[in-house]
């Protein structure tokens, strides 16, 4: 079984940074795609970042591109987040998530692994 847990996040002011990570257990991200996706409150969860299953590409979504960074460690067990410049439209619980087989990073029906979500909050 493959669980996900997140941790980062909090509160911040719009301009700054937080950082989110996802660590894996049961299996590695290695060979799998991972991605973030968010929902706000009262909204439907929507894809943000991506990152391929040799982890050599990212996608975006267009509201955060230029300002988020999805990287994942050489050991391939943890995808982070890299948020900077922050709005309050960025205000939303974040999600990980990755695939029980190598798919290509698309949307949220090819993903079968989620953690259980964490707040970041963005105030003006």
């Amino acid at each position: 079984q493959v669980l996900l847990a997140e941790s980062g996040g909090g509160s911040v002011m719009t301009g700054g940074s937080v950082r989110v990570s996802c660590v894996a257990s049961g299996r590695s991200f290695d060979g799998y795609a991972g991605a973030w996706f968010r929902q706000a409150p009262g909204k439907e969860r929507d894809f943000v970042a991506a990152i391929s299953c040799l982890g050599g590409g990212t996608w975006y979504a267009d509201s955060v591109k230029g300002r988020f960074s999805i990287s994942r460690d050489t050991g391939a067990d943890t995808v982070e987040l890299l948020m900077n410049n922050l709005k309050p439209d960025d205000t939303a619980v974040y999600y990980c998530a990755t695939q029980r087989r190598c798919k290509f990073p698309g949307e949220q029906q090819d993903y079968d692994y989620w953690g259980q979500g964490i707040q970041v909050t963005v105030s003006s």
